[in-house]
């Protein structure tokens, strides 16, 4: 055998171990681990509920409604609005979305608790993970603090707003996170309170800085999305209505433009807070919409 020949099949050797190195390195490093997630068996979602508390405050008689209007519609329109908050249950966590009415707010207090209405779930306080606010208003928060354990979430527009020299409301639902003793997150955009997309908050600012909506997706019910106070009632959504009391006339629009395409694109069901026709779509407490 010549030196040129041996030569040749030292080089061919050499660079056939080479490759199988480099082979079994990708496969060892890359491959494997993508195998083994293939095979592995993929987690089930987790169940998400929404049920709706019966009592979140005493509505008022029906009234007049023009005065959620800046360019004076609704003239004679007479309506009964209402209140209402939820609890969303994701697998075995919790969220309370809006706490009604004060129990102190007299003619609109409740005539039981939040607190009353999850013992009757057999759920205890200490139980809920989150908080979630869709702005300050007193009719939204009203029993918040009863939830000092939980993590707030708020928008952080409405957070900077509390936080101001000069609230625009009574600071003490949120006593518990402003006093830095629980947890609070402002949420600037949206967020995906459990991570799977199935509960988000949507940013819907207009009638506060940092308004929000709730997008939740049940397995048999399909997409809710509640407003909040982004409108109050069919005829302010329908029309692109202004209440004259909002923080931006030009945010409100666009966070109802959003809204309107996001119900169109998901088939949606779209539960106004105050509007006592969407409320009653949802089963009776203590029935959840699965």
């Amino acid at each position: 055998m010549t030196m040129q020949t041996t030569r040749r099949r030292l080089g061919a050797s050499m660079t056939a171990g080479i490759a199988a190195a480099i082979t079994s390195g990708f496969a060892a490093c890359c491959l494997a681990p993508f195998a083994a997630a293939q095979q592995a068996p993929a987690t089930a979602p987790a169940e998400v509920t929404l049920t709706r508390f019966a009592d979140c405050g005493t509505a008022a008689p029906p009234a007049p409604v023009a005065r959620f209007s800046d360019v004076y519609a609704h003239a004679g329109l007479v309506l009964q609005l209402t209140y209402s908050c939820y609890l969303i249950r994701h697998g075995s966590e919790y969220m309370l979305w809006d706490t009604g009415q004060s129990m102190s707010a007299g003619a609109l207090a409740p005539k039981r608790s939040v607190v009353e209405q999850l013992a009757q779930l057999q759920i205890r306080p200490e139980q809920i993970r989150y908080v979630g606010i869709s702005h300050y208003h007193p009719d939204h928060t009203g029993q918040a603090a009863s939830f000092a354990q939980a993590t707030l979430l708020i928008g952080k527009g409405d957070w900077d707003a509390l936080n101001s020299a000069k609230p625009p409301v009574d600071t003490a639902p949120f006593a518990p996170w402003m006093g830095g003793g629980a947890r609070v997150e402002p949420v600037p955009l949206d967020k995906d309170v459990f991570g799977d997309g199935s509960v988000v908050m949507l940013a819907t600012p207009g009638h506060t800085p940092g308004h929000h909506s709730l997008l939740v997706r049940l397995r048999e019910t399909g997409a809710v999305l509640i407003s909040g106070d982004m409108a109050h009632f069919h005829e302010n959504y329908d029309s692109g209505g202004v209440p004259p009391f909002n923080t931006s006339r030009a945010e409100t629009l666009a966070s109802l433009a959003r809204v309107k395409a996001i119900v169109a694109n998901l088939n949606a069901m779209l539960l106004i807070q105050h509007d006592a026709r969407d409320v009653g779509r949802l089963p009776t407490f203590p029935a959840t919409a699965k």
